[in-house]
């Protein structure tokens, strides 16, 4: 195998594991809020929302990093702002 093959493996797989990382995480976002657990329902949504930034990365796609930085700012931004 080719080094350039190994690393678009690599690349693959660990954009393969982030990406299911992160939607784990949301998930337990999402039933962090349904439960009312606050402000751990936010962390959580923080770090899912920055690995899927991080995979937008991997995978060049500026749509997906766009999304989720805008999601970032937006959930810092509201956490910082308290009531």
């Amino acid at each position: 195998m080719t080094t350039a093959v190994v690393a678009k493996v690599s690349g693959e797989r660990i954009a393969f594991a982030v990406k299911w990382a992160a939607s784990i995480v949301q998930i337990m976002g999402y039933t962090a809020t349904g439960f009312g657990w606050t402000p751990w329902n936010l962390y959580l949504f923080v770090i899912g929302v920055f690995g899927w930034f991080a995979v937008g990365v991997l995978w060049n796609d500026k749509a997906i990093m766009l999304i989720h930085i805008v999601a970032l700012a937006a959930m810092i931004a509201g956490m910082s702002a308290g009531d």
